[in-house]
């Protein structure tokens, strides 16, 4: 876990002359000291992966040959066995319960619609149609009137895929949101190495994901949500590759100096393009895919957007610009801007084919002999555009109370998590044998000890972002705030927690970061890192702890009442 800052003092310090290494090298240059030999700029535009340690497996007797690729098969191994073990879980009883859970009333049917109609079809009264569709035989209450719907079509075209491979029942238009969920786990693992330079703590990141309850319960439901959390963390995940593969390409336009360092060189870092960056339009068209899924996703289009103009930014300051800023915008941010927000505007039209081309969706014919100032653009185009309107009213202006309704201040907190799926009985009927009764719950409840943790962490990154200018602080804290902060802006507005499953790879990443941090470095003292060894097992054995206490409330595992009451710790969860 190496930030440039860091970099920069081990590179210092290996080379400063005798009598300057080690904590006495840190402290001068605390005072501004410069070492005699310099850094390699090289490795501050793209720090090394550290070499993987082989004391595990040779301590289990491995020769020493083995143990090194055993090692290094460790950056895709871990991730892969994290993932296996996340969608193990994921996949245990998906179709349970079989019952229309939540707002699967909507997305469920629309997606079938979707698939059957390519738009949103128009269906009986939900009390009537849901019991018909997991009734035997099974009965469609769909027509072909087109439908009014608040979200546009790519997340309903994900849970189709489901529908279409399984059938149109629980466990097929799960399917795709538990196979989401799996893939985003090794996915994180892989973004988490890539940010901090660590396959452990890239393997913790993906590992208190996939032990967050809100994660789990989201990869089980067929909502939205989880496929903008998709979408997202993968842009996220390429433009960090693009990042390392930028800086990489002016480390290597850097001259060398008889010693066999690179410095900064105003040059170079001014005048040498960063090539083809084909990670940043594939971003793009991830955002393009996010945003079409539920709107929230434009706002991780607008803040990564700034995002990727930073870190060009800071690539070119340090390879040594003189004016940092005029050289991004003039060498970087037309190619940065053109390949995100168009790719994605361009991405978002085309996931709306399905509506374009039946003819038959709502508002589909709305601008057909309609004049006016925009005549002049193709009806279809306007047509959409209408319906875009009419969606952005809706929304804004959704006040509908409900009981399970949160403000944004409570969800970092998981002060009001929502129940999707309850069922109470009696002792003797449907199974249950406790005296008080059993309960059934789905209850989109974050694991408490990960989310109070989390807390902590984003407090550590704030520091670590405004005081010793770590850019990984600042991209996590980015995403945290593309996910939390526009939800403010809506507090009059009608709002649930499960919300927040967009930013939960980003909490995760933060206690991983954190967990570095309490770690210590490779050279602190035996007792630092025994210590912090001691802390971060403590803290994901609670994290493991709490989320298999609270299990059967996010399977709707039947319990005796009394357990379901004694595992609502708060108050405002009931």
């Amino acid at each position: 876990m190496t930030s440039d800052t860091q970099a920069q003092d081990r590179i210092a310090e290996q080379g400063a002359p005798s009598g300057e290494s080690g904590t006495w090298a840190r402290r001068l240059r605390q005072f501004g000291h410069t070492p005699l030999l310099r850094a390699d700029t090289r490795d501050l535009l793209v720090p090394p992966f550290p070499e993987p340690g082989t004391r595990l497996w040779a301590a289990l007797g491995v020769a020493p040959r083995e143990a090194g690729r055993l090692a290094r098969a460790t950056g895709w191994a871990g991730p892969l066995l994290v993932a296996l073990l996340a969608g193990a879980v994921r996949f245990w009883r998906l179709g349970s319960p079989r019952a229309v859970v939540f707002d699967e009333t909507y997305y469920a049917k629309d997606a079938w619609s979707m698939l059957r109609l390519g738009y949103e079809g128009s269906w009986t009264d939900r009390k009537v149609a849901d019991p018909e569709i997991l009734a035997h035989p099974q009965v469609i209450p769909l027509s072909d009137a087109g439908s009014f719907v608040a979200h546009p079509p790519m997340g309903k075209w994900v849970i189709a895929l489901g529908e279409g491979l399984f059938g149109f029942d629980p466990f097929g238009w799960r399917f795709m949101t538990a196979l989401l969920g799996t893939v985003s786990v090794l996915m994180l693992c892989r973004i988490g190495r890539r940010l901090l330079r660590s396959t452990f703590l890239g393997c913790l990141a993906g590992t208190l994901m996939a032990l967050d309850g809100l994660h789990f319960v989201m990869s089980r439901t067929a909502l939205l949500d989880l496929v903008v959390m998709f979408f997202t963390l993968a842009a996220f995940g390429c433009l960090l590759v693009d990042r390392d593969r930028a800086r990489a390409r002016l480390a290597a336009a850097l001259p060398v100096g008889a010693d066999g360092r690179a410095g900064p060189d105003a040059r170079a870092a001014e005048r040498v393009g960063t090539g083809v960056r084909p990670w940043r339009p594939a971003a793009g068209v991830l955002l393009g895919l996010a945003a079409a899924s539920k709107w929230n996703g434009l706002y991780f289009l607008a803040l990564f957007t700034v995002l990727a103009l930073l870190w060009d930014v800071g690539s070119r300051r340090v390879a040594g610009a003189r004016r940092p800023y005029r050289t991004a915008l003039r060498k970087d941010a037309g190619w940065s801007v053109l390949s995100l927000v168009p790719v994605a505007a361009l991405t978002y039209l085309l996931t709306w084919s399905g509506w374009f081309a039946s003819g038959q969706g709502y508002y589909r014919h709305w601008a057909d002999g309609r004049g006016g100032a925009w005549s002049w653009i193709p009806a279809p185009l306007r047509s959409l555009w209408h319906y875009q309107y009419a969606v952005y009213e809706f929304n804004v202006g959704l006040h509908t109370p409900h009981r399970y309704q949160s403000n944004p201040w409570s969800w970092l907190v998981q002060g009001r998590p929502v129940s999707f799926f309850y069922e109470s009985s009696p002792a003797g009927q449907e199974g249950c044998r406790a005296a008080g009764g059993c309960s059934r719950e789905i209850l989109a409840l974050g694991t408490p000890v990960l989310w109070w943790a989390a807390c902590a962490a984003l407090g550590y990154l704030l520091f670590r972002w405004a005081l010793r200018r770590d850019w990984r602080a600042g991209a996590v804290l980015c995403a945290v705030a593309a996910g939390c902060l526009p939800w403010f802006l809506y507090q009059a507005r009608t709002v649930f927690s499960f919300y927040a499953v967009v930013f939960v790879p980003y909490l995760c990443l933060a206690v991983a970061m954190m967990a570095g941090a309490l770690l210590g470095r490779a050279e602190s003292s035996g007792r630092r890192r025994d210590l912090g060894v001691v802390g971060v097992g403590l803290l994901v054995l609670l994290v493991a702890w709490n989320f298999v206490y609270f299990f059967p409330l996010y399977t709707g595992t039947t319990i005796p009442t009394v357990e379901w009451r004694a595992r609502m710790w708060l108050d405002t969860w009931v």
